[in-house]
């Protein structure tokens, strides 16, 4: 298994996506500027400059014609894939933590932090209508967050709720049409770092600080699975084909120097989805994984790390043979 090393970013990755078809593979980082590659062959497409701070969050939609990104710059922009450029720019009062587009495409959310006096903020906008307009239009729906910020968020089945990860560790399902809270539960103790869908939407992984990834049903939030480790989780992911779940973390970035690569500290952990057993490791980055993505056909996945390299691993054949017999 050997990996493809995407060198583009000066600074850490902070969020890595595949589109749809798994063709394209996007990166954002600390640096400012999202970048565009060929997950096949680790070419660099492109990059789309217009952010004026570390870039947080982005997503690309079904189409692959939009890509939405949250940045420390206080502004959510759209832009169009394809040719690089900022379709609309949307100001918020802090800076924008999460964005997704809903499966459809037709909406998106983003999520600002708490900070500066202003209280962690949830935001829908229509995503048809978009253009350099939409900066001074109100959002379809603003939900203020009292008690706690908004560290991941996900789309709900049918694009009807919005599920929220708190820097508490609780998780709550939104109601999109009522704008209000349906559902929370307080499984994990720490910040939820990520969360991914499974592919059919049926249930979701979450990455925590409290050094656990949990299987959640995505209508319920009901824990199925736990997933532990020893240190906290940034990122998890569930394997379209097999009963996988893949786990990156390492601690704070701030105590990175005082570790080895040697203690294993910064690998991607393999677990089985039902029996909850770590079976592998894979070594590769020289700091915290941030961010790790399957590739849609499950047969790669990307890692995205503190070390600003975005590495992808194609799977050996051995990898497809059943272990838990």
């Amino acid at each position: 298994m050997r990996p493809l090393m995407l060198q583009g970013h000066e600074r850490s990755i902070t969020r890595i996506k595949y589109n749809r078809e798994g063709d394209l593979l996007f990166s954002c980082s600390k640096d400012q500027k999202p970048n565009v590659w060929y997950s096949l062959n680790g070419e660099r497409l492109g990059t789309y400059d217009g952010h004026q701070g570390v870039v947080w969050c982005l997503d690309v939609d079904w189409t692959t014609t939009k890509l939405i990104t949250g940045s420390g710059d206080m502004t959510t922009k759209v832009w169009d894939v394809e040719h690089g450029t900022v379709i609309a720019s949307i100001p918020s009062k802090s800076s924008v933590r999460t964005c997704n587009f809903s499966y459809s495409g037709n909406q998106a959310a983003y999520s600002t932090d708490k900070a500066m006096g202003q209280n962690s903020e949830l935001f829908l906008i229509d995503v048809r209508t978009v253009d350099a307009t939409t900066a001074d239009q109100s959002p379809i729906l603003r939900l203020p967050m009292l008690q706690s910020k908004i560290t991941s968020m996900l789309w709900g089945p049918l694009d009807e709720t919005i599920i929220t990860g708190h820097d508490n560790g609780q998780l709550s399902i939104w109601d999109v049409r009522k704008g209000r809270e349906v559902n929370s539960v307080n499984d994990h103790t720490a910040g939820i770092n990520d969360m991914q869908m499974y592919k059919d939407g049926t249930m979701f992984v979450t990455a925590s600080k409290d050094t656990s990834a949990k299987l959640f049903d995505s209508e319920t939030l009901m824990c199925l699975k736990t997933y532990k480790t020893e240190r906290p989780v940034n990122s998890a992911a569930i394997s379209p084909i097999l009963d996988h779940v893949v786990l990156g973390g390492g601690q704070d970035a701030m105590e990175v120097t005082t570790t080895s690569t040697k203690a294993g500290k910064f690998d991607s952990r393999f677990f089985h989805l039902i029996y909850e057993e770590e079976f592998a490791r894979l070594k590769g980055h020289f700091g915290p994984i941030n961010s790790l993505a399957f590739h849609p056909d499950g047969k790669s996945f990307a890692s995205g790390g503190e070390d600003g390299f975005v590495r992808v691993n194609t799977f050996d054949s051995t990898y497809f043979e059943p272990i838990f017999e």
